[in-house]
Parts: structure tokens; sequence; C-alpha cells
């Protein structure tokens, strides 16, 4: 069952890593769910985490290998709402 975002925003829940562990987890297992995790990546959210992503936030997957390895930068601008979220302990990105 999915819920919207904003309410999954203001549950607790677990940390951004803890999420992305989860996720790469369940794709290094499931071969399955990895392909749908690189074709859907908001699909595969939706069904591993019960998180329904709104439009306006971008999910991308990079599938690293021998010669490419990708890095995941924080932003280096953050508004207000994000900093708020991140105080009070719930994820924003």
């Amino acid at each position: 069952m999915s819920t919207n975002w904003q309410s999954f925003a203001d549950s607790p829940m677990q940390s951004a890593e803890d999420m992305r562990r989860q996720l790469t987890e369940k794709a290094v297992n499931d071969d399955d769910f990895r392909a749908l995790l690189i074709s859907d990546p908001k699909g595969a959210i939706a069904q591993e985490l019960g998180v329904e992503l709104p439009d306006e936030i971008n999910v991308n997957v990079h599938e690293s290998n021998a010669d490419t390895l990708h890095l995941a930068l924080p932003v280096s601008e953050i508004s207000e709402e994000q900093l708020e979220a991140i105080a009070a302990g719930r994820c924003c990105c």
C-alpha cells in the first residue's frame, strides 16, 4: 500500500542512507527488482518502500561497473523546508 509523500515525510522514518541501503540490497539480491529500479525508479521505490514520490522529484539510477564509478554529491543549497525536514529527522533528498 502506498502513502502520499507528505504523510510519509511527516512520519518517523529511516534515514535516506538506510533507504538507499535497503534499495541497493534488494537490487543486489533480486534481478527483477534491479531491472525495475533501473527502468522505473519511482515504481521500484513505491513497491519496496510504499512511497509514491511526487512528479517534481527526479530519481536517477546509475549502475556502476568495472570502468565507471558513480558518486552522489549532496545538494549545495537546500531550501528552508528541506532544512526543517532534516532537523526533524525526516528525509528530503
